[in-house]
């Protein structure tokens, strides 16, 4: 039997942003998009058989519109991410001891999981990630301080960063 999930959709100073959520804990995070239609459409159809409950994702809703309102916060949330192997969960939970307004290279990434051979496969677990900004993997740029890639493109990753005040060369 599938965990029942639950799932709101809100808007903040960049957009329309979309959460998922399991009993086990966060599952899905979407980055802000021009429309609630869009955030739909990216949470994809499991949201059929999901309830609408912004009440359970008051706490996190405020934080996610302070964080898109230029505020230094924290998610320390429980997450969900049985959807990964095991690889990429070790790789997003590495992600997760960047420090805000910090970056890290892949090769940090790969250092940290004791596989240092390991930048590329980083790079494409981190484009899997399914809980940006918590899972912060806009943070991690190529060796050479390039930004590398970015699931919802290299304009939003450079407004991120930005937004947290990341001092890298844009």
């Amino acid at each position: 039997m599938t965990q029942p999930l639950t799932y709101t959709i809100f808007n903040t100073d960049m957009g329309w942003v979309g959460l998922l959520s399991s009993a086990a804990g966060l599952r899905r995070v979407i980055l802000p998009r021009p429309s609630a239609r869009e955030i739909r459409q990216q949470l994809g159809t499991g949201i059929d058989q999901a309830d609408r409950s912004p009440h359970l994702f008051q706490d996190l809703m405020k934080r996610f519109i302070l964080y898109y309102g230029g505020h230094k916060v924290n998610f320390p949330d429980k997450l969900d991410l049985s959807g990964g192997t095991e690889f990429r969960r070790r790789v997003w939970e590495a992600a997760r001891l960047i420090p805000y307004g910090e970056t890290r290279s892949y090769g940090w990434i790969a250092e940290k999981i004791k596989q240092p051979e390991a930048a590329r496969a980083v790079g494409q677990a981190l484009g899997r990630n399914p809980l940006p900004i918590i899972v912060p993997c806009h943070r991690v740029l190529a060796s050479g301080g390039g930004l590398g890639g970015f699931t919802s493109g290299l304009e939003m990753k450079k407004r991120l960063l930005r937004l947290e005040g990341a001092t890298v060369t844009l």
